[in-house]
């Protein structure tokens, strides 16, 4: 991800949710009156997919106008996790179109209605495919730029779309011109599967960002590494971190030579701070020293840094 301003950052996010909801109000016209025209379940489901969308996306939007709100006295920290927020909302409207679209099937399939007008349905889901790819080659950018959590949500579910089209052009195509009639909503069920695939994955890294799960251990042993360059850190212990929207949070307690002054102390946690903001860019970071050999409340005594701490690169 490459790291923008916050001013820009916000400038983008809100660019993706405005082109969310103007595809969806464009594609929710069309294929109402494609739904109208055909009687296909899948359709029908694709029309409701994409007025959930359009909900979704005016809830992205609001996710991430507020998450670019800077801190203030009421939110020290920030509030980024306005987008999971906003994601988790995303979800559930995802989990209701597949419930719906699925339940729409299973009548038509016990019903064996079937579909008409295959022609203006293939036309208006060719149409949809073309736009929805379109926004998802705007939102990919997007989400390079920023790491929006409510744009890619937005994403998976745009992503889902432009199977959710194919399949309806290939059930109304078995349907009316192979002559198999379940087809429409055999494919609506299994439309139904993949939004709720795609909702479940969504919803773990939403929930990620609302409960503070930790970084990857291969970031957090990178970040160990920039503090092992510095010679005069000791070691390190307590290490917590976290992300909140766009914002990173990192405190530990960091061991040093008792000898030390607290002028001395003070220069090399401006140092350690400097090197961290090099190295990652946007990270808020605490830092509480600690004499070197100190044992902590757990009754452990500080962490070694990763081999080759104190080599002074």
């Amino acid at each position: 991800m490459t790291t923008v301003a916050s001013d820009e950052r916000a400038r983008l996010t809100r660019s993706a949710a405005l082109a969310s909801i103007s595809m969806a109000l464009f594609l929710g016209a069309l294929k109402g009156w494609a739904a109208w025209k055909t009687g296909s379940t899948a359709m029908l489901g694709s029309l409701a997919d994409t007025s959930l969308d359009l909900i979704a996306s005016i809830a992205a939007l609001i996710g991430v106008w507020v998450a670019a709100q800077p801190a203030d006295h009421d939110h020290r920290f920030g509030h980024g996790k306005a987008e999971a927020l906003a994601a988790i909302f995303q979800v559930i409207l995802i989990v209701i179109s597949a419930i719906g679209i699925a339940w729409r099937a299973v009548q038509q399939l016990l019903s064996g209605t079937q579909t008409q007008a295959a022609d203006d349905g293939i036309v208006v889901s060719t149409i949809a495919i073309l736009g929805t790819f379109a926004l998802l080659v705007w939102q990919r950018h997007v989400i390079a730029r920023t790491g929006s959590l409510a744009v890619r949500t937005d994403n998976v579910h745009y992503k889902s779309d432009l199977f959710l089209n194919l399949g309806v052009i290939a059930a109304l195509v078995v349907d009316q011109y192979l002559g198999f009639s379940s087809a429409d909503p055999l494919f609506g069920l299994a439309i139904a599967l993949w939004l709720a695939w795609g909702a479940w994955r969504a919803a773990g890294e939403a929930i990620d960002h609302l409960m503070d799960r930790e970084w990857p251990e291969e970031r957090r042993e990178e970040f160990l590494a920039v503090l092992a360059k510095h010679p005069d850190i000791r070691g390190v212990h307590d290490l917590r971190t976290r992300t909140s929207g766009a914002d990173d949070f990192v405190q530990f307690h960091m061991a040093v030579d008792p000898r030390m002054t607290i002028v001395q102390v003070h220069d090399l946690m401006d140092q350690a701070e400097a090197r961290i903001a090099r190295e990652f860019p946007g990270v808020e970071v605490l830092i509480h020293p600690d004499p070197e050999g100190l044992i902590n409340e757990t009754g452990q005594a500080a962490e070694e840094l990763l081999p080759g701490a104190g080599d002074g690169q």
